[in-house]
């Protein structure tokens, strides 16, 4: 009897230094990734891809793309213009009208040529909160407003760049 326990014990101690990685198809940089490395091993940590560089957080910015003078009607872009009631000038944080200015409160949708955000408007003595997008099209030639909201312009509103 003491014949087969004696090498069934050092089988089951076999075992349980495997720690059952045998049979695993994980490699030694996914172990450090997950954490599950021997404090001696010679592999490095590695951050995760929620911790990494590749992650950006929401913009703060109107693109650069988006930025600029846009006019409605050719006239408006004409320099010097104190009659340019259609002009639109765009600067990382303004929309600058006619008569109303509205500051960048927050980017709530993004992409390259695109933005919806809202803005804190102020003009004519008055101030309102106005949820807009403004998207690019015609590789930069076109630039299309849509206002969302109480009292917001129906339909949308298409400017030409001014050059």
């Amino acid at each position: 009897m003491k014949a087969i326990i004696l090498p069934l014990l050092a089988l089951a101690t076999l075992a349980a230094c495997d720690s059952g990685t045998q049979g695993s198809d994980i490699t030694a940089e996914e172990a450090a990734a997950n954490g599950q490395l021997a404090d001696n091993s010679s592999v490095a940590p590695t951050s995760r891809p929620s911790e990494s560089a590749g992650e950006t957080s929401a913009p703060t910015e109107i693109p650069a793309v988006i930025q600029g003078r846009w006019g409605m009607v050719a006239a408006d872009c004409e320099p010097g213009r104190d009659d340019a009631k259609g002009l639109l000038t765009i600067t990382a944080g303004k929309l600058e009208f006619y008569e109303s200015v509205g500051t960048l409160d927050a980017i709530t949708e993004s992409a390259p040529t695109r933005i919806r955000a809202s803005f804190q408007f102020e003009g004519e003595g008055m101030t309102w909160q106005r949820d807009m997008v403004l998207d690019v099209q015609d590789e930069g030639a076109t630039l299309i407003r849509r206002e969302y909201g109480d009292d917001a312009a129906p339909g949308p509103i298409r400017y030409a760049k001014c050059n």
